[in-house]
This record gives structure tokens, C-alpha cells and sequence, in this order.
């Protein structure tokens, strides 16, 4: 497996801010809750200090709908965790784990094994950054991986891993940042793992759509859509974590039949705006519709 496919904590600690952000809505109107978030984010202070409105409002400035996609994301893997801990899945992988708190924020059976799998040095600064009595915490094994010596399959049976019971893997954000070889390999690799019994899996992408015809991948009427995406692939370069590999719907369900995957879902924020957003009064008009990152479900193949 490529050494690039877990990375630093620039990206998680962004995903984390949005967490954060979301989190000081009130009650009512908001979409994900997230105690732990403001252990990982730099300027957590200020950013509470600023409260909910005035930081959404901050972000539409910049990149309008990118606040809601994140968290659209967030709600709709914590509802597919939650939903497949229901139906009978025994262990739950999360690859590129980064400040994820899944595993401590959401109602989950005591049953469910939790495996975070990412770089020592991120997981060690997680670990100092969680509260002593946060729950949960003895569901959850840390898999660091050398990549040099060890395979991702080598790294989870070594800790444990049970290739006889169903299992559910995520890899949230991760597939833009790495090269179509490391994803297939990761993908081959869950595929081996569970080849006796019941997996899914959740994988994001980036549309390839982006470079070509930027204005696909946003709501009609999105302001200057060109300017939106320049941002964030600059502000992800200077993180040093260049986007590098953009897939068309059809290209993603390849790869996933290849390894033996069955796609079952694609959804974006387009998708998930009423389910998740009109309920709580905050219906995201068209023309803030980010949809440049697709969300996806995949089933082994029977």
C-alpha cells in the first residue's frame, strides 16, 4: 500500500473545525453533534467565542455550501455506521482515521470492534487529546502502520481482526489525495480480508469533472464556481496534500466490481439537502450547492 494514502493532520484537523462549527448550533438546528472536536482543533477558543452563525456566515464567504457538505457527510457516515451496527456488522474500520470521533459520539453496540487505522504520530496526538473519561475507549484498537514492512491486512490481523465476522470500512476524504494504484490496492486488500464473509464499504471521491466542467459540480446559479474550486485545491496543495486523482461516476463503480464491490448508493449534498438540512429549518438554496464530492456505498458481492 502507498505510503501516501494516510496523511498528516492537515485535513482532519479541517474536517474536525467543521465538526466543531456545527456543534455550537443550537439544539434544534443542527445537523451533527461533536463534544470532542474542540480537542483537535487550533483556535477552538475563538471559533467558539464566534458561535455558529458568524462562522457559517465567515466560510459562505469563501466557499459557500462547503460547511454543509462536510457536515452532509459526517451525518450521512455516522447514519450508515449506526444503521449497519443494527443489522448484525461485528467490526467497523476506519481507514485514515485522522481526529474521527465515531467511535465515542455515536450509539453504538458494546459489541462493535472498533480498528482506527492511520500514522503513528496522528494517533498518538489524538490519543493525548482525548478527555480521561472519554466512552468507548476500550471498543477501539489503534493500528499504526509502517508502510515499509507491513500491509494493511498484515497491520489488522496482527491486531485482531476477525476476517469470519461482517465488517464496514470507511475511507472518508482520502481517495482524491492518493494515486488510482494505492486506492485499488486498499480496495483489493478489504476485498481479501473479508473474501468469507459479509463487508461494505464507504468511499468518497472528487467528480473528474472538476478541472473540466467546474460548473457540474455545483447548484445552478453557484457563484463563480471556477473561484471556489482554485481555493480549495490551492488551500489543499499548501497543506501538502495536493488533490491528485478525480473519478468519474462509472470509474468508481469499476474499481469497486473489480474488488468485488457492489455500489449501492452515490449521494452529494444535492442529494441530502431535505433529508438532513430542511428538518432543522436550514434548506441550502441552489445556488449553494456543493456537490463536487460524491458519497458512496458499496456491498460485497454475494
Amino acid at each position: 500500500m502507498s505510503n501516501s494514502i494516510f496523511r498528516k493532520d492537515g485535513t482532519a484537523q479541517g474536517v474536525a473545525k467543521q465538526r466543531l462549527i456545527e456543534t455550537l448550533a443550537k439544539p434544534n438546528k443542527r445537523v451533527i453533534y461533536d463534544p470532542y472536536a474542540k480537542n483537535f482543533v487550533l483556535g477552538a477558543s475563538i471559533i467558539k467565542l464566534m458561535g455558529h452563525k458568524l462562522n457559517v456566515w465567515l466560510g459562505e464567504k469563501i466557499v459557500p455550501g462547503m460547511h454543509e457538505h462536510l457536515i452532509s457527510r459526517t451525518r450521512f457516515i455516522d447514519d450508515l455506521i449506526e444503521n449497519s451496527a443494527s443489522m448484525g456488522i461485528e467490526q467497523y474500520v476506519i481507514l485514515g482515521a485522522g481526529y474521527d470521533s465515531r467511535a465515542h459520539r455515536l450509539k453504538l453496540p458494546n459489541n462493535l470492534k472498533i480498528f482506527e487505522v492511520d500514522q503513528p504520530e496522528v494517533q498518538e496526538k489524538k490519543i493525548s487529546k482525548l478527555p480521561n473519561n472519554t466512552p468507548n475507549i476500550d471498543n477501539v484498537t489503534y493500528v499504526n502502520i509502517d508502510f515499509k514492512h507491513h500491509s494493511l491486512k498484515e497491520r489488522l490481523l496482527d491486531a485482531g481482526f476477525d476476517q469470519r465476522k461482517p465488517t464496514i470500512y470507511t475511507l472518508e476524504g482520502v481517495s482524491q489525495y492518493i494515486p488510482r494504484k494505492a486506492l485499488n490496492s486498499t480496495l483489493n486488500e478489504v476485498a481479501t480480508l473479508n473474501s468469507n464473509s459479509n463487508s461494505k464499504i464507504f468511499i468518497s471521491y472528487v467528480n473528474k469533472l472538476l478541472k473540466e466542467d467546474s460548473k457540474t459540480c455545483f447548484g445552478k446559479g453557484y457563484s463563480k464556481p471556477e473561484k471556489a474550486v482554485n481555493f480549495i485545491t490551492k488551500s489543499a496543495a499548501k497543506l501538502g496534500e495536493p488533490w491528485i486523482t478525480f473519478y468519474s461516476a462509472e470509474e468508481i463503480e469499476d474499481i469497486l466490481s473489480e474488488n468485488n464491490f457492489t455500489l449501492t448508493e452515490n449521494r452529494t449534498l444535492a442529494d441530502l439537502n431535505s433529508k438532513y438540512f430542511t428538518p432543522v429549518g436550514r434548506t441550502i438554496p441552489e445556488n449553494h450547492i456543493f456537490k463536487l464530492e460524491h458519497f458512496v456505498i458499496a456491498e460485497s458481492k454475494k
